[in-house]
């Protein structure tokens, strides 16, 4: 949040929501502060830390197709490993294909990826493709489980009901995505109920790309020059386990976290596909970064350290859901969770030798700093950045059928502390918003405290944040968007992918879990 002053409404509702967090037992006084990390308190790893940028860059491979009909068939086994994060350590992990990040899927627009995900860990797991355009039996509704290939013993415990609508499935489903919808960066990762932020802490999530004519066109960077980032935070205890305080270690009933942790979890060691503070050797041309915050709780405010002359060192092309209309260019990228950027860095405009940092504004210590890229020599660069990029129309106000208003906000879950949407816990028997199929809708979201809001099925265009125009970082068509404490922003979309159940919620995975979802029904 900027240093401007918040108009009365916003501080009234910022106010009310410190006076609920408190009643909910949560801190109060710090979540008033501006330009903050998010909300949530720091884990700090039990074993010492190695020094940044000795760690090369992985990039996560690209699985292939088994099988290619009328679509694109893919297996994939959800499996316990180990994996050298730390040098030298042994981490336990939960990994797509036994590895963190998973596989990465690169599909086509309009071919049906057909992705068979097999269950070989201790407890059940949900897949839900993030930013997909999916219908609702494969959008990874959460209580639609997948269950363990061994069985499985224990009920499900934690905020939700019996679901009668659910879909069990023993052993492994079948994941259908049509894919009819523009290039993008999607990513897909678990969604069980109640246990998502213990889940993708120990590694399950990976890049699922969206290719098209329309981008090949613009002849963007590829190949090695074409890098996808997934930045996480983690601690490490004592025997180099990923450290999350869960409530049941176990995963198998009780959800939630300790006390300290309701309002989010923060590492202090700071991921990029896997490696702690790693390094990447670049030529000295364009190269296109692909990056998202896959963190549970932590924001980041990404800057390049030393600045390219003039300045403008990201060439934004891309948000959540694709292509900008036009190139954007930016100092700095304030990324929340689940939000992603696709941006041109030139390194031509360093000289060979430079070493730039990929620094954190927001980071203090050992999460001020991100990773590291060394300019290491020249090359030819026959890439570009068009002055165009795409098309978007996106709805207007003036179509919109129905405007929405809901708040996001601490409360009191079965006796504890908790997050709720418009005073509500989640439950999947309740439904918040019936949309018509094809009909536009102006949904309004009002923060407490730090929520980067995310709905699943549909993209939509920020109209206004904090009662003005959208911000510098609000374009494109998205499907997370931040909201800053005492804010409120209101979006538009078009209900025209899918009839079913879909949810909508935060994407701080602590606030997730402790019950800040809300289920809308397109019909």
């Amino acid at each position: 949040m900027s240093g401007r002053a918040l108009p009365r409404r916003a501080f009234l509702g910022l106010t009310g929501g410190a006076g609920l967090l408190l009643a909910a037992g949560l801190a109060g006084p710090r979540l008033l502060g501006t330009g903050a990390q998010g909300t949530g308190e720091l884990l700090r790893s039990a074993l010492p830390l190695p020094e940044p940028f000795r760690v090369p860059l992985p990039v996560p491979r690209v699985i292939s197709p088994h099988r290619t009909d009328d679509a694109d068939h893919y297996a994939i086994t959800q499996r316990e490993s180990t994996a050298e994060i730390l040098p030298g350590v042994r981490t336990p992990i939960w990994g797509y294909d036994g590895t963190f990040p998973g596989p990465t899927v690169e599909s086509r627009r309009d071919r049906t990826a057909v992705v068979h995900h097999r269950n070989e860990l201790p407890v059940p797991t949900v897949v839900h493709l993030h930013g997909g355009r999916t219908p609702a039996d494969s959008d990874g509704y959460p209580t639609e489980l997948v269950l363990p290939v061994t069985g499985w013993d224990a009920g499900h415990g934690g905020h939700g009901t019996h679901d009668a609508r659910a879909r069990i499935s023993n052993g492994s489903r079948d994941y259908v995505f049509p894919l009819r919808q523009r290039a993008a960066t999607l990513w897909y990762h678990d969604h069980r109920m109640d246990f998502t932020g213990p889940a993708v802490y120990r590694g399950l999530a990976g890049f699922h790309l969206v290719r098209d004519d329309e981008e090949d066109a613009l002849g963007l960077p590829s190949g090695d020059r074409e890098l996808p980032l997934m930045i996480v935070d983690r601690a490490f205890d004592e025997h180099g386990a990923f450290a999350y305080p869960s409530l049941d270690r176990t995963l198998r009933t009780v959800p939630g976290v300790e006390d300290a942790y309701v309002e989010g979890v923060f590492g202090d060691v700071i991921l990029v596909n896997g490696a702690p503070w790693p390094v990447h050797e670049v030529a000295a041309v364009r190269h296109r970064l692909r990056v998202l915050n896959a963190s549970n709780a932590r924001r980041y405010d990404l800057a390049l350290d030393p600045p390219p002359p003039g300045g403008g060192g990201f060439v934004q092309i891309g948000s959540d859901q694709g292509l900008l209309d036009a190139p954007r260019s930016h100092d700095h990228l304030p990324v929340a969770p689940a939000e992603r950027y696709d941006v041109v860095v030139d390194f031509g405009r360093y000289p060979v030798g430079a070493e730039v940092t990929l620094v954190n504004r927001l980071g203090s210590g050992t999460t001020a700093r991100v990773m590291k890229f060394v300019v290491a020599r020249s090359a030819p660069d026959d890439s570009r950045v068009p002055a165009k990029l795409a098309t978007i129309t996106p709805p207007s106000r003036s179509q919109a059928t129905t405007t929405r208003e809901f708040s996001f906000r601490g409360g009191r879950v079965h006796g504890r502390a908790g997050w709720v949407i418009g005073g509500e816990p989640f439950a999947p028997d309740r439904m918040s918003a019936t949309p018509r199929l094809g009909d536009v809708e102006v949904w309004r979201f009002i923060a407490d405290v730090h929520h980067p809001v995310h709905l699943h099925l549909v993209g939509f265009h920020v109209l206004s944040r904090g009662g003005g125009p959208p911000g510098p970082f609000d374009g494109g068509i998205k499907d997370t968007v931040d909201l800053s404490p005492g804010e409120a922003v209101e979006v538009v979309m078009r209900f025209d992918g899918y009839r079913g159940r879909y949810v909508f919620h935060c994407h701080n995975a602590e606030h997730e879990d402790m019950a800040m979802m809300a289920n809308f029904e397109v019909v």
